[in-house]
C-alpha cells in the first residue's frame, strides 16, 4: 500500500480562514493580526483580557530517547489534540516553531506528520511569521552594539577577551563555531575571538519563551550578562542600553501564532528553543493563554523525556507556576527494536525479543516522569509494520512499570486513530491525581542541582567538573544567582553523554565541559560531553532534495 507524503497531505488540507479558527476559542477578529488567510498573531490586549479565567488541564507529550527509526512526538501531540476534540472536548495544541537549520539538515520540520499535522506546513517549517528572524536580528543588534561600544572608547572597560555574547544565525554551519572578528585594520575595530550559535540556542530565544509580556521581556533582556571587566565584574545588556531597541524588534514576535490542524482545530505555534541545548518548550505566553481558552491544552517538550520533560518540569513549570495533569510518553515498536540492537534496515521484520530488550529505555523514562509526581500514559505511535505480538510485548512491559500503554494510529487515520488515547488521557487529567513537584528546591547549590539531574534522571554515578567550573558556580552563587535552575546541554540520543550508548546505561559519568549563566532567561546552562550549540549539516543534507516543482510548489520538506 502506498502512502502520501506529509507535504502532499498538507497541500490537500481543507483549511478554514483563520478568523473561523479564532472564533472557535473566543478570539474576535479584531484581536487577530493576520499573516495571510491561514495564520495570525493574537493581540496582547486579548491575552490580558482572559487572565482571570480558570485554567484548563495541561497535558505534556514527551518521548523516549530519539532514534533514526522515529518516535513521532509532535505527530502524537497533534493527533491527541485532534482526538480530544473528536470526543467532544475543547482542546488546543501548543508546540514550537521549526528552525531552518534542522529543516535543511537531517531532522526535518516540526509540524507533525501523516494525518496529524499543523498547517500551513510549508510556512511553518520555513519563515512562518518571521519570529526567528526577529530574534536573530535582536541578538545581532546587541552584538553590534557591544563591539561598537568598545570601538568608541570602551567607557564600560569591557575586557575584550571576556565578551561572552556570541553571534547567532538560524542555520547549521559548523564553520562559524569559532571565528576571529574585526579583522581588516583600525576602522573595523579590535580583532578578537568570536563565534556563532544557532538562533534557537540564543538567550534571546529563551527569554522570549519565558517572558509573560513585553515589560517582562525588556527587563529580562536588560539582565543578560554580555561580558566581564578585568576585575571580573559583569557587564549587562542594560549597560550597553540595547534592551529597548531589542524589545522593539521583538514586539510582534512576542505574540503567539494561531494556526490549525488538518482537522481545523486551533493550535498555538510559538518559540523554538532546542531541548538538547536550551529548555526545549514552546512559549509561556502561548501555553498560559491556551489554558484560559481551552479545557485541555496538549503541549510537547523536545527530544527525550530526560531533556525536554525534565526542563519543562524544572524550568518552565517552576518559572510560570504551571503543573501538568498528565504526561504522555511516546514510544514506537521500531524504536524499541533499535534500542534492542536491530539495525534500521531490518526493522520491518518481527522481533519480539528485540522489543523486550529495548524496553529498558522506555522503563527508565516512565520511572523518571513518575518521580515528578505526575501520572504517565505510554502512547504507542503505531507503524504499519508493527505486529500484534510486538505491540503486546510493549504493553506487557509498561504494565510491569505501573503504567498503561495505548496504541494510537493518528498518523494513518487522524483523530479516528487517537480516540482511545484521548479518552484515557482526559480521564486521568480530570481525576486530579497529579501531585507535581520539581526535582529539586531553589535553595540547593548549583552543583547539587546538576548532580540531582545527572544522578536522578540520567542515572550517572557521578559528575566530573574541574576546579574552574566549580569555582565559577560558586561565584555566581555569591553574586545572587544560586537559586536558578540548571539547563543541561547534552546529547539527545542517550541518557549518558555518549550518543552511542542506547537503552538504559549505568556506570557512566557526566563530564561538564563548561557552564554559562543565562541571567536574563533565569537559568544556568551546563554544557556536557561533546554537545555543540552550533550544529553542522550531515553528509547528505535535506537541502539537496528541497526545490520548487514545475507548478511552483515546494518539494522535499518533511
Amino acid at each position: 500500500m502506498s502512502y502520501k507524503s506529509d507535504i502532499q497531505i498538507a497541500r490537500e488540507a481543507n483549511k478554514k480562514p483563520i478568523q473561523e479558527i479564532g472564533d472557535k476559542i473566543g478570539i474576535a477578529t479584531e484581536h487577530l493580526l493576520p499573516y495571510g488567510h491561514d495564520k495570525a498573531k493574537v493581540s496582547q490586549e486579548f491575552i490580558n483580557s482572559v487572565q482571570s479565567k480558570k485554567n484548563g488541564k495541561l497535558i505534556l507529550v514527551t518521548a523516549i530517547n530519539p532514534t533514526p527509526a522515529g518516535e513521532g512526538k509532535t505527530t502524537t501531540t497533534v493527533g491527541l489534540g485532534d482526538g480530544l476534540n473528536a470526543i467532544g472536548k475543547n482542546a488546543m495544541v501548543c508546540i514550537r516553531e521549526a528552525s531552518l537549520g534542522p529543516n535543511f539538515g537531517m531532522k526535518g520540520g516540526a509540524a507533525g506528520g501523516g494525518y496529524a499535522q499543523i498547517v500551513p506546513m510549508e510556512d511553518m517549517n520555513l519563515h512562518f511569521t518571521g519570529d526567528f528572524h526577529a530574534i536573530t536580528s535582536a541578538h545581532s543588534l546587541l552584538s553590534a552594539m557591544i563591539d561598537n561600544h568598545v570601538y568608541w572608547g570602551n567607557a564600560l572597560e569591557i575586557d575584550t577577551r571576556r565578551i561572552t555574547w556570541k553571534r547567532v544565525v538560524d542555520m547549521n554551519d559548523r564553520s562559524l563555531r569559532q571565528i576571529t572578528s574585526s579583522l581588516g585594520g583600525v576602522s573595523n575595530g579590535f580583532a578578537r575571538e568570536d563565534g556563532f550559535d544557532i538562533t534557537v540556542a540564543s538567550e534571546v530565544m529563551a527569554i522570549l519563551c519565558l517572558s509573560k509580556d513585553l515589560k517582562d521581556l525588556e527587563k529580562r533582556l536588560g539582565d543578560m550578562i554580555v561580558a566581564y571587566r578585568r576585575d571580573r565584574s559583569p557587564v549587562f545588556c542594560r549597560d550597553i542600553k540595547a534592551e529597548g531597541a531589542m524589545t522593539v524588534l521583538l514586539k510582534d514576535a512576542m505574540q503567539p501564532n494561531l494556526v490549525q490542524t488538518l482537522e481545523n482545530n486551533p493550535a498555538f505555534v510559538h518559540g523554538g528553543p532546542f531541548a538538547n541545548i536550551a529548555h526545549g518548550c514552546n512559549s509561556v505566553i502561548a501555553t498560559t493563554t491556551a489554558l484560559k481558552l481551552a479545557d485541555y491544552v496538549v503541549t510537547e517538550a523536545g527530544f527525550g523525556a530526560d531533556l525536554g520533560a525534565e526542563k519543562f518540569m524544572n524550568i518552565k513549570c517552576r518559572k510560570a507556576g504551571l503543573a501538568p495533569d498528565c504526561v504522555v510518553l511516546v514510544a514506537t515498536v521500531r524504536a524499541m527494536k533499535m534500542n534492542g540492537g536491530v539495525a534500521k534496515a531490518d526493522l520491518g521484520s518481527e522481533s519480539v525479543e528485540a522489543v523486550k530488550a529495548g524496553c529498558a529505555n522506555l522503563g527508565r523514562h516512565i520511572g523518571n516522569l513518575k518521580s515528578f509526581g505526575v501520572p504517565v500514559v505510554v502512547a504507542i505511535n503505531h507503524f504499519v509494520t508493527d505486529t500484534e505480538a510486538e505491540v503486546q510485548a510493549v504493553k506487557d512491559f509498561v504494565k510491569t512499570e505501573g503504567a498503561e500503554a495505548i496504541v494510537s494510529q493518528h498518523w494513518e487515520f487522524g483523530s479516528k486513530g487517537s480516540e482511545e488515547l484521548a479518552k484515557r488521557v482526559a480521564e486521568i487529567a480530570d481525576s486530579g491525581v497529579s501531585q507535581f513537584a520539581p526535582l529539586y528546591p531553589d535553595n540547593l547549590s548549583l552543583f547539587e542541582k546538576i548532580e540531582r539531574v545527572a544522578k536522578g534522571i540520567y542515572r550517572a554515578d557521578d559528575v566530573i567538573a574541574d576546579k574552574k567550573v566549580r569555582d565559577q558556580l560558586r561565584l555566581w552563587e555569591e553574586q545572587g544567582y544560586g537559586d536558578l535552575p540548571v539547563c543541561m546541554a547534552k546529547t539527545q540520543y542517550s541518557f549518558s553523554t555518549d550518543p552511542s550508548l542506547r537503552g538504559a546505561p549505568t556506570g557512566h559519568s557526566v563530564p561538564v565541559r563548561e557552564v554559562r549563566l543565562s541571567a536574563g532567561a533565569g537559568f544556568v546552562v551546563v554544557v556536557c560531553g561533546e554537545i555543540m550549540t552550533m550544529p553542522g549539516l550531515p553528509r547528505v543534507p535535506a537541502a539537496e532534495s528541497i526545490c520548487l516543482n514545475d507548478a511552483g510548489e515546494i518539494e522535499g520538506l518533511f
